[in-house]
């Protein structure tokens, strides 16, 4: 999806149409963008900036909280339409998933031409923009979704995958943030054509387990299934404050609303879990977690809650304020305690 929680918000908004809007955070310079819309994103906003950095780049941007059960709402909608044309869908978020339309349940008989439709219903049944990528396996699909943004359509075919790949900027690749983008360029590698000259040993030896991914990268071999169902790994929640938190009390009384959230959550999807890990962020942005495991799972709200307090009460922040706090619980049960194995992913937010 293009812009998605900015784009809901102007689709219902009709005010903040054409408006350089941020979604998140707070025009006091508190908080972390979400997203910003495509009028904001000409000044360099982009999600996961501190509001203070908006601001800075795009004074006159106007800031709104998000509402997640409206871009649920749209989320599940979409989810709906992509189930016309296949089964096999595979979500990484909100407003993103993978289709394996090889099944092809309409017998349309191109993917390009599935591609199409399923963006004309989203533009039809929603009024939203949606960007595809087609091509024969994740990772250059992926990659070919962002390469017209907003509203494109890309589509790499096999015999061109290759040469693709080899001109794509390293830092381009899926999967390869700024601290890997940096560690290739020092070896002076900056294109897909560079890496590629690497054997595999090499490429291995400077990235670990991850350099046999970069290897059959760049030769445009990528294997992953299309995964309609995956494992939740662990579920949490979190809140940036407006003020720096001082005192036990009002740290407390946060941990209470955010233990809340997560056991609502345990509960809703049938989870219990043994490991709860507490994240704190200071006013100085430096960031610890403490972790605790239980012998028994659960999913209990107050079990949640006196264990991120004991874990905060051990983490000796001494007068150090606190911006950030998050609960996580991980460590689920096996199949035979808590149900299915398996569950569709979630993105808790």
């Amino acid at each position: 999806m293009d812009a998605f929680y900015a784009s809901v918000e102007q689709r219902d908004n009709p005010e903040l149409r054409g408006k350089a809007l941020v979604v998140g955070g707070a025009p006091n310079g508190r908080g972390v963008v979400a997203t910003a819309s495509y009028e904001a994103r000409k000044f360099g906003v982009r999600s996961a900036m501190s509001s203070k950095r908006a601001v800075q780049l795009c004074p006159h941007a106007i800031f709104v909280r998000p509402r997640f059960d409206a871009y649920k709402k749209a989320s599940q909608h979409i989810r709906e339409i992509f189930s016309r044309y296949t089964d096999l869908i595979e979500p990484l978020s909100l407003d993103e998933a993978y289709l394996d339309v090889t099944e092809d349940k309409l017998g349309i008989g191109s993917a390009i031409d599935i591609a199409k439709a399923i963006k004309q219903a989203i533009k039809d049944e929603l009024d939203l923009t949606a960007s595809a990528g087609v091509s024969v396996n994740k990772f250059i699909a992926k990659i070919a979704s962002d390469m017209q943004k907003p509203d494109g359509l890309t589509f790499i075919g096999p015999s061109a995958i290759e040469a693709f790949v080899e001109k794509l900027a390293v830092e381009k690749f899926h999967g390869v943030g700024a601290v890997t983008a940096g560690k290739m360029k020092k070896l002076g590698l900056f294109t897909g054509g560079d890496l590629k000259k690497l054997s595999l040993e090499q490429i291995t030896g400077h990235f670990g387990k991850a350099g046999a991914f970069y290897y059959n990268i760049v030769r445009g071999i990528d294997d992953r299934p299309v995964q309609p169902s995956r494992e939740t790994k662990s579920v949490g929640a979190e809140d940036t404050f407006a003020y720096d938190l001082s005192t036990t009390e009002e740290m407390f009384a946060e941990l209470d609303k955010i233990a809340k959230v997560v056991s609502e959550r345990l509960l809703r999807h049938g989870l219990k879990g043994r490991t709860i890990t507490l994240k704190i962020k200071f006013g100085d942005f430096r960031q610890i977690t403490r972790s605790q495991s239980h012998t028994e799972y659960s999913d209990n709200f107050d079990a949640i809650l006196d264990t991120a307090k004991a874990l905060l009460l051990s983490a000796g922040i001494g007068d150090n304020n606190i911006r950030l706090l998050g609960i996580t619980v991980s460590n689920f049960s096996s199949a035979e305690d808590n149900g299915p194995e398996t569950h569709g992913q979630l993105k808790l937010f």
